[in-house]
């Protein structure tokens, strides 16, 4: 079976698929929002806990410093250069909040690769955790950055003193939002709990991890499906956009990969981030610091287009490729 049919085919994809659908026939089906919550937490605490044991297996060398700070510096760079294609059709706001959506990245997005290279059995390295935590929030400060630098000039700027207290919050908000401080706490707890206490813990984390996964994919089938209807704000060019955005970003990120000599499990994962898009953290810190971009254009671009676009097709797509060019 190939890669691409065997994940369309494999459980956690075929319950997103059925959370589509269940939205589509108006199905009554809903995941309560304190479940799925708890099922983001659990989620990211599972995959923080691996990525520290592993980590600590594998230690800190000059090469996984290099790898970590190529994935950050993506972050900082793929907001701007999105930034000044959208404003070719959107303002400085919206334009800012779309350009830090997609340099971003999606934690689930990145879980379900690991699932996928798990099933197709491909090692993958714990490391990649962190460069999940650390390339969630330079897209976030860039962004901010960009709106103001740009905000129209009949927009009366804030007073010295809102200016510095709007940037401690969004510092605090990008470094330390419950995404980011679950999965690097859990990979510290991981990294320093002896591996026989890790054991002990393994059944609840590690054996339940694929079904509460598929239970998680499943409300996002409806949440995604339910957000498809806001996308006739964007129109055909930033439809068009959602789409390309993630192969566009995931050829950087196998590029960068090839220059890394990264192994093929690890050149997915960095593909993945680097295509994935926020839908998360981003619109809950541009709610806050860019409160004039409209989040019925950001939000379902991320998670109605680019989401649904990389865990059925783009995975196994990106998979291909890179062990194509890894062969060569």
């Amino acid at each position: 079976m190939s890669p691409l049919l065997d994940n369309l085919l494999s459980a956690p994809i075929l319950f997103f698929g059925l959370g589509m659908l269940a939205t589509a026939v108006r199905s009554d089906l809903e995941i309560p929002k304190p479940v799925a919550r708890f099922l983001s937490l659990y989620l990211l605490i599972a995959i923080g806990l691996k990525g520290g044991a592993e980590l600590r297996a594998a230690g800190l060398d000059l090469h996984i410093v290099l790898t970590l700070g190529v994935a950050v510096a993506s972050a900082f760079i793929v907001p701007l250069w999105t930034f000044f294609l959208l404003r070719l059709r959107l303002d400085a706001p919206n334009a800012a909040a779309l350009a830090a959506t997609y340099g971003s990245i999606s934690a689930v997005t990145f879980i379900t690769a690991e699932a996928f290279l798990e099933n197709q059995d491909i090692p993958s390295s714990g490391y990649m955790v962190a460069a999940m935590a650390l390339m969630e929030s330079p897209a976030i400060i860039v962004g901010v950055l960009l709106a103001r630098h740009y905000a129209s000039p009949a927009t009366p700027e804030p007073a010295s003193n809102t200016n510095k207290l709007h940037l401690r919050e969004l510092l605090r908000e990008a470094v330390f939002n419950g995404a980011v401080l679950v999965l690097l706490g859990g990979m510290l707890i991981g990294a320093l709990t002896p591996e026989s206490n890790l054991e002990a813990i393994a059944p609840g984390f590690k054996a339940p991890f694929t079904a509460l996964l598929c239970v998680f994919l499943l409300d996002m089938g409806l949440v995604a499906a339910r957000k498809l209807g806001d996308l006739k704000t964007g129109g055909a060019f930033l439809i068009g956009f959602g789409i390309l955005a993630a192969p566009v970003h995931a050829a950087l990120g196998i590029a960068l990969a090839a220059l890394l000599q990264l192994p093929v499990g690890d050149a997915l994962l960095l593909a993945v981030l680097i295509g994935s898009a926020s839908y998360i953290a981003v619109p809950a810190a541009m709610r806050l610091s860019v409160p004039d971009a409209n989040p019925s254009i950001y939000v379902p671009m991320a998670l109605a287009i680019t989401f649904p676009f990389n865990v059925t097709l783009g995975i196994p797509l990106y998979l291909a490729a890179i062990q194509y060019l890894w062969n060569a």
